[in-house]
């Protein structure tokens, strides 16, 4: 009898607590799991020019070179593009994991370009579907002004600005793309009459295509939303290489646009894919530290 009851108090025991068990676990599994952030939609801070919603890391630095060569159709006369070409020089901070800082000095123009990138949102698995950045610039024209030519000069002439809000969405590990709704103010803009304005919109449009582990093809183009009389300048298309080496990303380019600043890049672009146009060729180069 005494066997008896040690064995159906054990039992009762073992079916207590396995009730208790399974309550626990029920009560697990109704806990909403939280939904992860989608990474990589772009390797590059840039998808080709424009920007992409890609930031660094907190305290992680960035060195940057970019190059863009002359006319490759002007040919050997040029040494296709390799006589005259226009150089970017900078640095970007990660500041915090949604926020970092950029300083750039351009050939053209002599121009200081200071920027800010924050991330806004990002695209969830099975959640939110896009991630949403804000980009800002602004440009310094330090180049000596004649005071013959411009007898009206003030030194607030030298500032432009850019405000953009760049949409991706990553649909596979293949591709990604992206919307980046612009505007640009100028303070001193092209003289030439009905060509440039001080405020413009523009529109731009960007995609990722990954080839292989380590490259991938990036396209982009722009349309300006703002009329003008004269169509002295055009809408800048570009497409480009992104290969992965080791502690930073490779762009190989080939732009309609020379100058890589984006108030030019989407204000002033004079080249076009089209037999009677210039196309440079280039590279964006990023060194992580």
């Amino acid at each position: 009898m005494k066997l008896i009851k040690i064995a159906c108090s054990a039992f009762l025991i073992f079916a207590f607590n396995a009730a208790s068990a399974q309550d626990l676990m029920s009560e697990l599994d109704s806990v909403p799991k939280q939904k992860l952030a989608v990474s990589a939609a772009f390797k590059g801070l840039q998808v080709c020019n424009m920007q992409s919603t890609k930031l660094p890391a907190k305290n992680e630095w960035y060195f940057l070179v970019s190059h863009r060569f002359g006319d490759l159709k002007e040919g050997i006369n040029n040494f296709f593009g390799l006589d005259n070409a226009l150089t970017r020089l900078g640095g970007i901070y990660g500041a915090t994991d949604w926020l970092s800082l950029g300083l750039s000095r351009h050939t053209y123009q002599k121009t200081f370009e200071f920027s800010i990138k924050y991330r806004l949102a990002n695209q969830l698995e099975n959640g939110f579907p896009f991630t949403i950045v804000g980009y800002n610039t602004m440009d310094i024209n330090s180049s000596k002004f004649d005071p013959n030519l411009y007898p009206d000069f003030k030194e607030s002439n030298r500032f432009a600005f850019t405000s953009q809000l760049l949409i991706s969405r990553k649909f596979s590990d293949a591709i990604s793309l992206e919307v980046n709704p612009v505007f640009i103010h100028k303070n001193l803009y092209d003289l030439q009459p009905g060509t440039d304005r001080k405020d413009q919109m523009a529109i731009g449009f960007g995609g990722r295509c990954k080839l292989s582990k380590r490259i991938s093809f990036n396209l982009e183009y722009a349309a300006r939303l703002t009329p003008v009389e004269h169509e002295y300048y055009h809408n800048p298309l570009t497409a480009g290489f992104d290969i992965e080496t080791g502690g930073h990303v490779f762009q190989l380019v080939f732009s309609s646009s020379q100058p890589m600043n984006d108030v030019a890049y989407f204000t002033n672009t004079t080249g076009r894919w089209d037999a009677g146009g210039s196309i440079y060729f280039g590279f964006n180069m990023y060194r992580a530290f």
